[in-house]
């Protein structure tokens, strides 16, 4: 009785899953095209990058270069300046023990004794 109407699915059953295998196959097919522009781009993209950081790095190298360069220039200009400095002491050294045993009485003004002006008598006003 009902022969006819359920053979007739079965005869569209082969063309429906013909369809559903054409289908998958193009979804696929735009799948696999999507995902290779999209590696295509990420490696385009991470390969600017890699460059960039690349010159990062060689430009922060110079750096550190040059600023290694610059703090031993600055150590060497310190350690001579220390050096002039512990000269210049050892040089006075002696001459302020000798003038540290004439220091005036507290109280006392500290006035030149030598120089042009030694011999200038004070002149008394008259008033």
């Amino acid at each position: 009785m009902d022969t006819p109407t359920s053979a007739a699915p079965d005869k569209k059953a082969p063309s429906l899953d013909l369809a559903l295998a054409k289908e998958k196959s193009q979804l696929s097919g735009q799948l696999e095209f999507s995902a290779d522009r999209f590696n295509s781009s990420v490696a385009r993209l991470t390969s600017n990058s890699i460059g960039e950081l690349q010159g990062l790095v060689s430009e922060l190298q110079k750096m550190q270069e040059f600023l290694t360069a610059e703090v031993d220039s600055v150590q060497r200009q310190i350690d001579s300046a220390v050096g002039g400095i512990s000269i210049i002491v050892e040089t006075i050294g002696p001459f302020k023990s000798i003038t540290g045993s004439q220091t005036p009485a507290s109280g006392t003004r500290n006035v030149r004794t030598g120089g042009m002006a030694a011999h200038i008598e004070p002149r008394n006003r008259v008033g």
